[in-house]
C-alpha cells in the first residue's frame, strides 16, 4: 500500500498543528496539505487528490457541509471525515446524505482519530460511541412501517444493537468477533439478521440510511 494522504482544513491553525501531530504519528500516512477556509479545501483537494479529508464544519467563506459536498462531487473516492463541537442528530443526517462517512466530535479526537481514520483508508465507515448511538437510534425508528415503528426496538435484540453500535463506528466482522468474544460466522449471521430487519442489503447501506427520528424511549 503507497503513502496515505490526508488533507486537514480547520480556520484554527492550533487545531490544523494538533491534527498533524496526530495523523504523522503513523508511519505510510502523509499531511499533503492544509486549508484555512472551506473553499481552500475544496481547492486543494482538487489539486492535491488527497485520500481522505479531515474538515470541520463551522468554516469561513465556505461551511464544511458545502465544502465537503463539493470535494465528493469533484472526488467521488475522496473519503471525508466530519470534525465538530456539535453533536447533532440533524446534522448527522445531513453528513451522512451528501456521502460523509465519518462524523467526529472535537472532544474525540485525541482519541478516536487515528482509528477513524483507518476505518476510512478501509472503506468502513465511522462514527465515535455517542454519535454512533444517535446514527442507531434513527435506524431502530425506522427499522418498521410506520404503523409498527412503536415496536421496533424490540424486534432488534441486544446483542444485535452492540454489534450494530461496533459497526457504526467502523469495527470489522473480525474486529467484532474479538471484542464480543464470538466467532467471525456468528457474527456474520447476526449482520445478516441485522441487515433484513432494517432493511438494507450490506454495510455501505446501512452508513447511507439517513437518521430520520429517534426511536421511541425505552
Amino acid at each position: 500500500m503507497g503513502t496515505l494522504r490526508i488533507l486537514i482544513a480547520d480556520d484554527h491553525e492550533v487545531v490544523r498543528q494538533g491534527l498533524r501531530i496526530l495523523v504523522e504519528t503513523r508511519s505510510g500516512w502523509k499531511v499533503c496539505g492544509e486549508a484555512a477556509t472551506g473553499r481552500e479545501a475544496v481547492e486543494r483537494t482538487k489539486k492535491l487528490k488527497p485520500d481522505i479529508v479531515i474538515l470541520d464544519i463551522a468554516m469561513p467563506e465556505l461551511n464544511g457541509l458545502e465544502a465537503a459536498r463539493r470535494i465528493l462531487n469533484a472526488r467521488p473516492h475522496t473519503q471525508v471525515l466530519i470534525l465538530t463541537i456539535y453533536e447533532s442528530e440533524e446534522l448527522v443526517s445531513q453528513v451522512l446524505k451528501i456521502g460523509a462517512r465519518a462524523y467526529m466530535l472535537k472532544s474525540d479526537a485525541g482519541r478516536d482519530l487515528i482509528a477513524a481514520i483507518e476505518s476510512l483508508s478501509q472503506g468502513r465507515p465511522f462514527f465515535t460511541s455517542s454519535v454512533a448511538q444517535m446514527v442507531l437510534e434513527g435506524y431502530l425508528a425506522r427499522a418498521a412501517p410506520a404503523s409498527a415503528r412503536a415496536s421496533a426496538r424490540s424486534r432488534v435484540s441486544g446483542r444485535e444493537r452492540e454489534i450494530i453500535q461496533l459497526l457504526t463506528e467502523g469495527k470489522s466482522s473480525k474486529e467484532i468477533a474479538s471484542r464480543l468474544n464470538l466467532s467471525v460466522k456468528t457474527v456474520e449471521a447476526h449482520l445478516s439478521r441485522i441487515y433484513r430487519k432494517l432493511g438494507v442489503r450490506n454495510r455501505a447501506e446501512l452508513a447511507a440510511r439517513r437518521p430520520e427520528a429517534r426511536g421511541a424511549p425505552d
